[in-house]
């Protein structure tokens, strides 16, 4: 069963900076990611929402593979594979891709558009839908980040391990930078 976190961010760029960890924790196997998506309420009160699968290009994809295939065979029967070849792709790209436009997948779209109105100006909000997960080595990864659980589907346990990660977080101040900086110049010399 797959678990939907909301996870609400201070400024425009963390969730989105969250979803790249998340990605490169997904190919070392710590995290099995079903659906992910950002939100972004820009100064203006407009809300940007940034799907992490594109469901046009993979249903335009899969239709025109399945139409040139079929029109293929059907060719044969006409002694024009070729034709048929084209036909077939160019009709099953476009209905491959109308019908991945008209699909909803994963996390549902009008909860995404809802949470999103209710973010502040100049914030963001990372919407996941987690198939499994190592919690305690993706939390660890995590815990640069600053932000706050809008709504989970998490035990009550899990979703206090969850937000204590996230609130241990603090933002670099300037003096880390310096003695980023003087450790850096120590190692050279």
């Amino acid at each position: 069963m797959a678990e939907l976190v909301i996870v609400g961010f201070d400024n425009p760029t963390d969730a989105d900076r969250v979803l790249t960890e998340l990605s490169r924790l997904q190919k070392e196997y710590l995290i099995d990611l079903e659906d992910a998506v950002v939100a972004i309420r820009s100064s203006d009160g407009s809300v940007r929402i940034k799907q992490s699968v594109n469901l046009v290009s993979l249903g335009a994809t899969t239709g025109g593979l399945r139409g040139a295939l079929w029109g293929s065979l059907i060719g044969l029967l006409f002694l024009n594979p070729l034709a048929g070849l084209a036909i077939g792709g160019a009709v099953g790209a476009g209905s491959g891709a109308l019908s991945g436009n008209m699909i909803d997948y994963g996390i549902n779209d009008d909860l995404i558009k809802s949470i999103g109105q209710t973010l502040k100006p100049d914030t963001s909000a990372l919407f996941l839908l987690i198939r499994k997960s190592q919690p305690e080595k993706v939390l660890a990864e995590l815990s640069e980040y600053k932000g706050h659980v809008i709504r989970s589907s998490l035990s009550p346990e899990q979703e206090a391990k969850l937000q204590a990660a996230l609130s241990r977080a603090h933002p670099p101040s300037p003096s880390d930078g310096m003695e980023a900086a003087a450790e850096m110049a120590a190692q050279r010399a």
